[in-house]
């Protein structure tokens, strides 16, 4: 099973932009056939925030759809998540996650963004 570990995250003004990173080991990313955004904010639920698949096909949730962009780097097995105009309600702690490892109850730690003035 691939191991995923997020960083990139921080405090930034509302506006601002930040670039989360997902580096993977023990398996290409190519070979996955889906790689996930998630965010969890306090007292919400988790939620899906953008989709990658194998043919790069890409999708958001429409609370971020033309502010966040996800891509995949092959060089470095690694995600990306570019974040721009960032709002408050972007507040949150952002995971990546694949399905083979939510259906097996696997997140890693997170990153923190906190967007606020």
């Amino acid at each position: 099973q691939v191991q995923l570990v997020e960083s990139g995250g921080g405090l930034v003004q509302p506006g601002g932009s930040l670039r989360l990173s997902c580096a993977a080991s023990g398996r290409s990313i190519f070979s996955i056939n889906v790689l996930k955004w998630y965010r969890q904010a306090p007292g919400m639920q988790r939620e899906r925030v953008a989709i990658i698949t194998n043919y790069g096909n890409t999708e958001y949730a429409d609370s971020v759809k033309g502010r966040f962009t996800i891509s995949r780097d092959s060089a470095k097995n690694t995600v990306y998540l570019q974040m721009n105009s960032l709002k408050p309600e972007d507040t949150a702690v952002y995971y990546c996650n694949t399905p083979l490892r939510e259906t097996s109850g696997a997140w890693g730690q997170g990153t923190q963004v906190t967007v606020s003035s």
